[in-house]
């Protein structure tokens, strides 16, 4: 059982300045009004280009983004290194439609796959497929045999060949690449995509990883398919597994237009799910590899004493830990201090940019029961440990 509650372990690296700087940060994002007043302000500001750029730098996006180019990150990344920590370089714009937008976010993505060939720290790359593709033509094709047009036949395979291309620069650089998962009316076709993939690339191992979220209530029986196919077709299967991002936006949807919510009931149905597809791939982990991508200290506890019972090692390479840079650093410090893998995912982007996943951020601190109070209790007791 590995203790979280270790501050000093958790804090390290942060100066009194960060600590101060996080803990009045988190304050105002644990305060709903103020975010809701906050967003608005700073959409505002930005599309009037009022000067505001330096104080969200200085604040939230030094808080949760390595900087605004892969060359700003090397800070982040040096930091992470020095306490064992990993970085996935996450280009983390949004909202962009045109072809020649998507062809630039490609050659962004290769070239953090191209910084992770050549640093000890960056073992994945990551990216949503929605940054390289219309959100439309991804809802189009969910229906397995959906009747596309020509042009639209067109569209999609330049989707597929924009994965291929990141893919491919993964497999050719030894760097397994994540595939986030999306809303359930696109993921279909994302998890197609995914497969069509992993037979060509993960021959060997795992390069080529999809994403699942247990807040899905159908995604272990999910995961039981594609562990079987993947044995039956003799590939390796890469799963990065998280909670999940689109709870509130699944479930009005559901409503809106009439059928049953893709979501779990409660949360403790999650959190069971979770832990169950954690025991399904450590009893498979001969042809799979994993990321858990979880902020849960019951959920690390368990993976961690899954790693003990099966005999592997806490370092085993197909098994990685995984958080967001700015939280959960008591989860992120004290699994590496123990010697397991573990990885941040550090957003990067132009300011502009990335406000939409900062405003996510902001939103997920307010409305995940207890994560912004469970930061200020770990900040405010770091902070009384090194007053005294």
């Amino acid at each position: 059982m590995i203790s979280f509650d270790n501050t000093e372990i958790a804090f390290k690296s942060k100066s009194d300045k960060d600590l101060r700087k996080a803990y009045w940060l988190f304050k105002i994002v644990g305060n709903p009004s103020m975010v809701k007043m906050g967003k608005t302000m700073t959409n505002f500001s930005l599309k009037a280009k009022l000067p505001i750029k330096g104080i969200i730098k200085n604040t939230i996006f030094h808080q949760f983004c390595g900087g605004e180019t892969i060359p700003d990150c090397a800070n982040t990344i040096k930091q992470l290194g020095d306490f064992g920590i990993g970085t996935i370089l996450d280009y983390s714009i949004e909202g962009k439609t045109s072809e020649d937008d998507f062809d630039a976010t490609v050659k962004e993505i290769v070239a953090t796959i191209q910084e992770a060939k050549n640093s000890k720290h960056i073992p994945f790359g990551v990216f949503k497929v929605t940054g390289i593709s219309r959100f439309e033509i991804l809802e189009k094709a969910n229906p397995e045999n959906a009747n596309l047009s020509d042009s639209e036949q067109k569209e999609l395979q330049a989707v597929i060949n924009r994965v291929d291309i990141i893919c491919k620069a993964g497999f050719d650089a030894g760097i397994p690449v994540f595939i986030d998962a999306e809303e359930t009316w696109i993921q279909d076709t994302i998890d197609r995509i995914c497969i069509q993939m992993m037979k060509k690339y993960n021959l060997e191992k795992a390069i080529v990883y999809n994403t699942a979220q247990m807040y899905r209530h159908d995604r272990l029986a999910f995961l039981e398919k594609e562990i079987k196919e993947a044995r039956e077709g003799n590939y390796f299967y890469g799963i990065k597994l998280v909670r999940g991002a689109y709870m509130e936006k699944e479930r009005e949807r559901a409503a809106q237009k009439g059928y049953p919510s893709p979501i779990q009931p409660t949360k403790d149905a999650s959190d069971r799910d979770f832990n169950k597809a954690l025991e399904l791939i450590i009893d498979n982990i001969d042809v799979i590899s994993l990321c858990a991508g979880t902020h849960n200290e019951d959920s690390s506890n368990y993976l961690a004493d899954l790693i003990t019972k099966k005999g592997l090692a806490k370092d085993d390479s197909r098994i990685y830990f995984a958080q967001l840079l700015g939280m959960s650093d008591h989860i992120s410090y004290n699994l590496a201090f123990n010697n397991y893998r573990v990885a941040k995912y550090v957003p990067f982007g132009p300011i502009e940019e990335v406000m939409p996943y900062l405003l996510r951020r902001a939103d997920e601190n307010t409305s995940v029961a207890g994560q912004t109070s469970r930061e200020l209790r770990l900040i405010m007791s770091e902070r009384n440990r090194r007053k005294k």
